[in-house]
């Protein structure tokens, strides 16, 4: 007889799973202003957004520039129905609303997919924009359904109060967003332990080995994107009951643009990578995006460094220091980390001075010159000013160089004494 074996359970990804679930219940109660509310409301769902699409790229390959088409769609369906509930004509409660948007996104998976995945690659990519864009084009050809460029409003406070739930307050409507992002957040990772999730990563690393052994990839690309187009639906649902309304942008190439990039700056490689970067994207949009003009060079160069010189995103940077922790050898970076850190802010105090500087002074140099900047006010019609900002630059620069030496020198005897250990 054969005896039955027990996988040990691993307490650190429960602990991990317990501090995301207590982080996210906790959060309102500790900022409690309607404005936090709304861009944590948006953090939600942008969260089961961006995990969906991470389905697609990082878990399958496959580099999608149409993801929206499932949420927004998603999202109008949701908002219909919305619409039928408060009129009476439909019976749906409003808490399992979402499923509407994922049933729609599933859908039209079936249809778009079948036709997109039978290629990969950049093949896959151009496709996905182009129905993207079709999809963009009929939002605004057809009003009777997609409201034209006013698109489908709705009103989520209707029917019956449930235990004195209206989902009028904005902390009901977290919570309620909360609670589907924790559900599809262990869907979507319980996914990636299934065989079809498995296969999925197979035929993003090698597509000829896995039909050589008998799985047809044309088959596992179509389903993933299925499973993903169903999760970004319910993400466009609980974003459709949030704004109360839906309109073309929640279809278009910016709204796709937007998770591709919080999804490769987080780590698309990773399965929290995407929560990461949705985060990042939303400090970059709200705390950046009301301080300066700029915000939108600052994303792309963030973009562009992460490319360059981290292209597992951010969840890349944090996992390659938990083999130094354990090996308890973090003391020989702090030094160089120190120092690539204050060499770092010269640089990003010149490279900020420059841009803030250029901006204002296209914009409002002849009207008014003056600007404060660092808590700093001077003319940006004078020389002082920009020698200074271009000193900090190029200072920061020449330095930063040296001081990223160190911290790659320092890797190099950490890397090879973990190497003699294991030896």
């Amino acid at each position: 007889m054969s005896k039955l074996r027990y996988r040990p359970i691993n307490l650190g990804r429960w602990l991990v799973w317990g501090i995301t679930a207590l982080v996210m219940i906790v959060l309102p109660l500790i900022f409690t202003s309607g404005f936090t509310l709304t861009i944590m409301s948006q953090i939600g769902v942008g969260i089961i957004f961006a995990l969906s699409y991470n389905m697609l790229l990082g878990q399958g390959g496959m580099l999608s520039f149409g993801h929206a088409v499932y949420s927004g769609l998603g999202a109008y369906f949701t908002v219909h129905a919305l619409n039928l509930i408060s009129k009476g004509t439909f019976y749906f409660p409003v808490t399992l609303a979402p499923i509407i948007g994922g049933v729609a996104g599933a859908f039209f998976g079936v249809i778009f997919g079948y036709v997109t995945t039978k290629k990969s690659g950049t093949t896959f990519a151009m496709i996905s924009l182009g129905i993207g864009e079709m999809v963009f084009a009929c939002s605004l050809m057809f009003s009777d359904f997609f409201g034209g460029e006013a698109g489908i409003a709705t009103n989520r406070v209707m029917g019956s109060n449930v235990l004195g739930i209206t989902y009028g307050p904005a902390i009901q409507v977290y919570y309620l967003i909360i609670g589907w992002a924790l559900v599809c957040m262990a869907a979507m990772y319980a996914w990636t332990q299934t065989p079809l999730g498995r296969m999925a990563n197979a035929v993003r690393d090698n597509p000829e080995r896995a039909e050589f052994v008998g799985y047809d990839t044309h088959m596992v690309r179509f389903l993933t994107l299925v499973l993903s187009g169903f999760f970004a639906g319910i993400a466009g649902g609980l974003s459709s009951i949030n704004y109360e309304i839906v309109t073309a942008e929640n279809l278009g190439a910016l709204a796709s643009g937007s998770v591709l990039i919080a999804t490769f700056v987080g780590g698309a490689g990773y399965f929290f990578g995407p929560i990461i970067g949705i985060i990042v994207f939303f400090v970059m949009v709200t705390a950046v995006g009301g301080i300066t003009q700029a915000w939108l060079f600052y994303l792309g160069l963030l973009f562009l460094i992460m490319v360059l010189y981290a292209p597992g995103g951010f969840a890349s940077l944090i996992l390659m220091h938990v083999p130094v922790i354990k090996a308890r050898l973090m003391r020989r970076l702090w030094l160089p980390y120190a120092a690539a850190a204050i060499t770092g802010v010269v640089l990003l105090a010149g490279l900020v001075s420059v841009v803030e500087m250029t901006y204002h002074y296209s914009a409002e140099a002849d009207t008014n010159p003056g600007m404060a900047l660092f808590g700093l006010a001077f003319n940006v019609t004078s020389y002082t000013p920009w020698a200074v900002a271009a000193g900090l630059l190029v200072g920061g620069f020449i330095v930063s160089r040296f001081a990223w030496k160190a911290v790659g020198k320092a890797w190099g005897e950490i890397i090879l004494g973990l190497q003699e250990r294991r030896a």
